[in-house]
């Protein structure tokens, strides 16, 4: 399945001609950033402790109760699991929060929230910079190409390089849950070993399954990919038009 992935057809990103400046686009995302922040937060306190501890010893980040952590940053990993992930026949703390939350229909705090519980796990190819800003990038499992707007990635991501992460899409362009990491095909290839159940589905159905993010951010950590990656926003304004 890995060797059907890396020999993909790449097709070129098509999208309409951008209306918008580079600082509408990046006022636009960073309005819509801090709304799915809030989300977040909210999310969490629908969140126990006790959840939290389990997915952190489920990648290998606590002993027992105690965490066992080089950076607060990892838990970060652990965070996205508990949020977006549940098993079958379970709520997701994204949805209990959704059930609670009272936002006007129509409103951007609603059209994030939503666009939260239709979050898609995926590992993306970067292709180029986008014309207005962000990234052009090909979901590689499910071949979809994507516009993704993510300040921090299009500063540090070179063309060619694969990331995994979550992605929404709450406008014309898509924006990133907040976590995510490079991977290489080795690090792909140890999930999947250790995963392999996974290699009974198709390529597209992959990603959707809640255990190959879990694989995915365990092979990651036992790898070293995840030492030295901090998640914070860029300080530069780069809003040029």
């Amino acid at each position: 399945m890995v060797s059907t992935i890396a020999l993909r057809k790449e097709d070129a990103f098509e999208n309409q001609e951008p209306t918008a400046t580079r600082g509408e686009v990046l006022a636009r995302y960073r309005q819509l950033r801090e709304i799915s922040k809030r989300h977040h937060s909210g999310a969490l306190e629908f969140l126990s402790k006790d959840a939290i501890i389990h997915h952190a010893r489920r990648l290998g980040l606590a002993d027992g109760n105690t965490l066992i952590l080089d950076s607060m940053d990892v838990l970060t990993l652990a965070f996205d699991l508990a949020i977006y992930t549940a098993p079958v026949g379970r709520s997701r703390a994204v949805d209990r929060y959704a059930r609670s939350a009272r936002f006007a229909p129509g409103s951007d705090e609603a059209l994030v929230l939503e666009a939260m519980r239709n979050a898609r796990f995926a590992v993306v190819l970067v292709q180029d910079r986008h014309q207005s800003a962000g990234l052009t990038v090909t979901d590689v499992f499910r071949n979809i190409d994507l516009w993704l707007v993510d300040e921090g990635l299009e500063m540090s991501l070179p063309v060619g390089t694969a990331f995994a992460t979550r992605y929404f899409t709450p406008d014309l362009f898509s924006m990133t849950a907040g976590v995510g990491m490079p991977v290489d095909i080795d690090v792909l290839e140890d999930a999947i070993r250790a995963a392999p159940y996974l290699l009974r589905k198709a390529p597209a159905e992959v990603p959707d399954d809640r255990r190959f993010a879990e694989a995915l951010y365990r092979a990651s950590i036992a790898d070293g990919t995840m030492e030295g990656i901090a998640y914070q926003d860029p300080t530069d304004d780069g809003d040029g038009a």
